[in-house]
């Protein structure tokens, strides 16, 4: 399981032009799923995010996580997280998991991101999504639960 995690000022999800959610403070996490990605992925990716230590505290040193500043967290699928550009200019997405069992593990990730108390917003599987943020520091991380980066 890969992830994009970028600290946020705001950001929100349109759908058809529609405003599907928003979220304030918090962490805006673009998810994708890969083949051979298991309960164990997502238990370790929900962690990570949960745990991450990203916010300033009263020093300005990172050392708050989105839980400790009561924030939000607005979940994003992203099957192109899963792209390989090593070869030629078009983007192999082979190592991107089957949609329907990509969407349980994506559901099981939204579920163990609630059970961590923060107020989690979610965009719309396989849809076809504007998203809006404001990315604050900038502070943008990459996550892999394979450790490959």
């Amino acid at each position: 399981m890969r992830a994009v995690i970028q600290r946020v000022k705001r950001a929100g999800v349109r759908i058809k032009g529609d405003m599907k959610a928003t979220i304030g403070r918090g962490l805006l996490v673009f998810v994708g799923v890969e083949k051979g990605d298991t309960k164990s992925d997502v238990e370790y990716a929900a962690t990570k995010v949960l745990g991450l230590r990203v916010f300033e505290d009263d020093t300005g040193r990172m050392n708050l996580s989105v839980n400790d500043i009561k924030g939000e967290v607005l979940v994003i699928s992203q099957f192109t997280l899963s792209g390989d550009l090593r070869k030629g200019r078009r983007p192999s997405f082979d190592r991107a998991e089957e949609p329907e069992r990509a969407r349980e593990l994506y559901e099981e990730f939204l579920r163990a991101m609630r059970n961590g108390a923060v107020t989690v917003k979610e965009g719309e599987f396989r849809a076809h999504m504007e998203v809006e943020l404001v990315n604050d520091g900038p502070v943008t991380l990459l996550l892999d639960s394979r450790k490959t980066f």
